[in-house]
């Protein structure tokens, strides 16, 4: 059994209610529950998007492998109206997203998953609420907590708690 530190995201239709959605699907795989951080708004990274994101983190404990993880998490996101498009070419706008931000000190390099999530550490909007509820976790690679690299991301972009 692992800990498991999810970054959830949303800046498509009532952002709010997926993340909510989201979360109560997430608990159901969870062993003993989860524990969440608070919520952020933060400008779209990578992308143009009138409307910004609301993000946060969780982490839970689960009997789930890495694959058979991301695998529920794409169902999840899948239900709630997220469609991925193979002709995509870069960031967009979604109802849901749900990353594996880490999974334990597991180190993966799949086609399917990468763990550590490859550019969590350049990313302003996945470090602050992570350090909500893991502002100890050593990152596997970098073997830096997660408040250090938080202190170090270069990212200037906007992230608020609401």
């Amino acid at each position: 059994m692992d800990k498991v530190y999810l970054l959830l995201g949303s800046n498509k239709g009532d952002r709010q209610a997926f993340l909510s959605a989201a979360r109560c699907r997430i608990e159901l795989l969870a062993l003993e529950g989860i524990n969440a951080s608070f919520i952020y708004e933060s400008e779209p990274w990578g992308f143009d998007a009138s409307t910004w994101f609301l993000n946060m983190a969780i982490s839970l404990d689960s009997a789930l492998g890495p694959l058979d993880l991301i695998d529920r998490l794409l169902k999840i996101e899948a239900d709630l109206g997220r469609v991925r498009s193979d002709e995509s070419t870069g960031y967009e706008s979604r109802e849901i997203d749900i990353d594996i931000i880490f999974y334990g000190g597991k180190v993966l390099d799949t086609s399917r998953l990468t763990l550590p999530h490859p550019r969590m550490h350049q990313r302003r909007f996945v470090l602050e609420p992570l350090c909500d509820i893991a502002p100890g976790f050593v990152h596997p690679i970098f073997g830096k907590t997660v408040r250090e690299l938080l202190d170090e991301c270069q990212d200037k972009s906007i992230v608020r708690r609401i």
